[in-house]
């Protein structure tokens, strides 16, 4: 359990990271509190942060989940799948919208993975009883 903790805990670190970058982002393209659009990089930047916290939502409670009723290994190592594809998401988010779906993939696949496997393993121990 251990090694999912360290992941949660680097998932709310880096949805923190993405919450300073859109600050920096603020001031460097002149889009001041509390304004959400005006610069279209600034806007990258906020929408990714946004993203990160709707994707945090399912995450957080799959990987609990997962860990609980399937394999803690498995569920981190899926973790650290997620948080290479927040990184991967950002950077190509920024660069070009249109490019994110590496990004998307990497952090919707394993939290679908663990919420659906959960599921199957729950409903699976009440049929065995």
């Amino acid at each position: 359990m251990d090694y999912v903790i360290i992941v949660v805990v680097l998932a709310l670190i880096q949805y923190s990271a993405f919450g300073i970058l859109v600050g920096r982002a603020r001031g460097k393209y002149n889009v001041p509190a509390p304004a959400t659009s005006g610069d279209p990089t600034f806007e990258r930047y906020f929408r990714v942060q946004q993203n990160t916290a709707e994707q945090l939502i399912v995450f957080l409670p799959a990987i609990f989940l997962y860990s609980h009723v399937g394999n803690t290994l498995v569920a981190a190592g899926l973790g650290v799948v997620y948080l290479v594809g927040r990184l991967v998401y950002l950077r190509s988010y920024v660069a070009d919208p249109k490019s994110r779906g590496a990004g998307f993939g990497m952090t919707f696949l394993p939290s679908a993975f663990m919420l659906i496997a959960s599921l199957i393993i729950a409903v699976g121990n009440l049929i065995e009883g």
